[in-house]
């Protein structure tokens, strides 16, 4: 599944950004039913079911903290079924995807410059850009609008280092 909402198997999944906000995640399930999960910057979810009869109509809307969507992960994906995975609310740590603006200062420089890791302890651990992941940009990696950046850190240290993103 890719970004653009590209179908596997019969699903379909697309994000749309959320500015100061986080990401809004769609689905239309095969039997025709529109869910949406708000993933809030502040690790919360919003999960939201739609009417059948008229899909803009929202029929359900329950808000979730991180500790009951990560319970809810595991009621549908038990951790057993992928070992491998970190679990980042056991430990303390979230991850992110943080979308560069094209109209962001750090548009063009090098990564070293934003001082990532020196001002909020949080690190990116990979860029998606298009089609392409790099895994452990290094600090003369040079950023582009549009890159997302995987961003892992403390929930504070996440959220200081969207800001410094942001700047304009």
């Amino acid at each position: 599944m890719d970004r653009q909402g590209t179908a596997v198997g019969a699903t379909r999944l697309s994000s749309t950004p959320l500015p100061g906000i986080g990401v809004r995640y769609d689905m239309t399930t095969r039997q025709n039913r529109r869910l949406s999960v708000v993933a809030h910057r502040d690790g919360n979810r919003t999960l939201n079911a739609y009417q059948k009869e008229d899909p803009d109509a929202c029929a359900l809307s329950v808000r979730l903290t991180a500790e009951e969507s990560a319970a809810l992960i595991d009621a549908l994906m038990p951790a057993h079924h992928s070992p491998n995975l970190l679990s980042t609310t056991d430990l303390g740590l979230v991850a992110e995807r943080i979308e560069l603006s094209t109209l962001s200062y750090w548009n063009g420089r090098v990564l070293g410059d934003t001082r990532m890791r020196t001002e909020t302890g949080a690190s990116i651990v990979a860029v998606l850009r298009r089609a392409e992941a790099i895994p452990s940009p290094a600090p003369d990696f040079r950023l582009a609008g549009g890159d997302i950046l995987i961003v892992i850190g403390t929930r504070e240290g996440v959220e200081a280092a969207a800001a410094i993103l942001g700047r304009e």
